[in-house]
């Protein structure tokens, strides 16, 4: 699909990326997270500890391997962080009751307490990153990309982007 000026968009050009679907959305996806990231390394968090966190928040606990999806970061890597984040009192891990080859990590007071003001300010960015849409456009977005997700579960993790 190719935009024009009457739309009010940005016209594209003749490169195949230019209106490729999964090149646009990392591409989103980066430069959205760096603007954030900034922040999260303020807060002397890694972005992998970051999304380890902000992944557990709210919740009760997931498995090393759910977890590693959600952090966007692969298992060895992910097992390695958590390790450390557990010594800092940040993260516990217990046994999965049905598997005892699974472990869950759930967030502690202290890693709650350390990324409540981080979470504010993700949603104030998130906020204004989505404020050229509007509310409708905006929740639309984030309603078509969780179908996205849903309909293409990850068969394997991509390469670690940030640590």
């Amino acid at each position: 699909m190719r935009s024009d000026k009457q739309s009010g968009t940005q016209p594209t050009g003749a490169r195949f990326v230019d209106d490729y679907l999964a090149y646009l959305l990392a591409q989103a996806s980066q430069r959205i997270s760096a603007e954030f990231h900034q922040q999260v390394k303020a807060a002397g968090l890694s972005v992998t500890e970051w999304r380890v966190l902000a992944s557990l928040e709210g919740s009760p606990g997931e498995t090393i391997g759910d977890l590693a999806v959600l952090a966007i970061t692969k298992q060895p890597t992910l097992s390695k962080v958590v390790q450390r984040m557990e010594a800092d009192g940040l993260v516990a891990r217990t046994g999965v009751r049905a598997d005892r080859r699974q472990t869950r990590v759930g967030i502690t007071t202290k890693g709650r307490n350390l990324i409540a003001a981080l979470c504010d300010q993700a949603n104030q960015h998130q906020k204004a990153v989505l404020a050229p849409f509007g509310e409708e456009k905006a929740a639309l977005l984030i309603d078509m990309l969780r179908v996205l997700m849903t309909e293409h579960v990850p068969l394997d993790l991509p390469l670690d982007t940030d640590e």
